[in-house]
């Protein structure tokens, strides 16, 4: 079921139960590793967060991104692809690359610039001829833009998606994702006007809990039903802690979200109090390198289910 409306949502969210043995975390996760790593100014177009006039430092990034893999071994295996001179800012794979248990999904990027992304065969093989992944392919669907979960938020344990529409992510893109995914549920939604990824203004914590910035959402009433269909367990975010992505977050166990420095600097003491009484640590690496491309530590993290 695909809905647009609010209560439609919450009612349909209410007639699902959790799915029988479904894991709320991934298995593992993989990262590519930027190289002579830029930012590409097509990909400003739509990406309000890039700033096209900050210097980069490739060397930095590199050794930021390094300190992410490692750090992210604390909570499950990972594994660093390569990454490749011919797509210098390739180091958010979740929007090309993602899974379902058995299943590799292939997004429909919108720039040209992120859609060579899509034809790395390293990535397919591991998924494909390695662990026996069938392949569902978007990426030479014309009609259609779909940059999986960068606008695509899962609850992998009830097998629900909140979609946000933009210039990244379309209608005909969610609903290819609803099927590609095999979601029961996805609750479709326009995001604001400045916003571009739904990951970048929500984050669900493996199924317990929410992070949720409202500005981030056209219609007041979409943020409230997601916060009602985690039972109230939802951070709400200003538009400032917006900013410095804290919704760009991640739970890769059921016991740490994992945020970037400034992200996590950007919280409350009341905010770090209700993450730790919903069960979750914060974990932190330094990314402000990375951030100059426009996400952060979530939009690095591609998952393995």
């Amino acid at each position: 079921m695909i809905t647009t409306s609010p209560t439609e949502f919450l009612e349909a969210h209410a007639a699902l139960a959790p799915l029988p043995e479904a894991m709320g975390t991934a298995r593992a996760a993989y990262l590519i590793a930027p190289v002579e790593f830029a930012l590409a100014a097509e990909s400003a177009r739509d990406n309000r967060y890039m700033d096209m006039d900050a210097a980069v430092d490739p060397l930095q990034a590199l050794a930021q991104h390094s300190a992410l893999a490692q750090a992210l071994r604390a909570d499950c295996p990972v594994i660093t692809f390569p990454g490749n001179p011919a797509t210098p800012d390739a180091v958010f794979p979740n929007n090309v690359f993602g899974t379902a248990p058995g299943r590799l999904v292939v997004g429909r990027m919108r720039h040209a610039v992120r859609q060579r992304e899509a034809e790395r065969s390293d990535i397919r093989a591991f998924f494909g001829e390695l662990l026996g992944y069938d392949e569902i392919d978007l990426s030479g669907c014309t009609d259609l833009v779909a940059e999986l979960t960068g606008s695509l938020v899962i609850d992998r344990t009830r097998g629900i998606g909140y979609c946000g529409l933009s210039e990244r992510c379309d209608e005909a893109g969610a609903a290819a994702m609803h099927k590609a995914f095999g979601l029961r549920l996805t609750f479709c939604f326009e995001l604001a006007a400045s916003e571009y990824h739904t990951n970048v203004v929500l984050a669900l914590l493996a199924g317990r809990a929410a992070i949720i910035a409202a500005d981030g959402f056209r219609d007041p009433a979409v943020p409230r039903a997601i916060a009602q269909a985690c039972g109230g367990r939802a951070i709400w975010l200003t538009p400032a802690q917006k900013q410095a992505y804290a919704g760009n977050a991640i739970a890769l166990s059921g016991e740490r979200v994992w945020m970037s420095a400034g992200a996590a600097d950007s919280l409350t003491v009341e905010q770090r109090a209700a993450l730790a009484g919903y069960g979750f640590a914060i974990g932190t690496v330094q990314l402000d390198e990375i951030e100059k491309a426009g996400g952060s530590l979530r939009c690095c993290v591609g998952e393995i289910f």
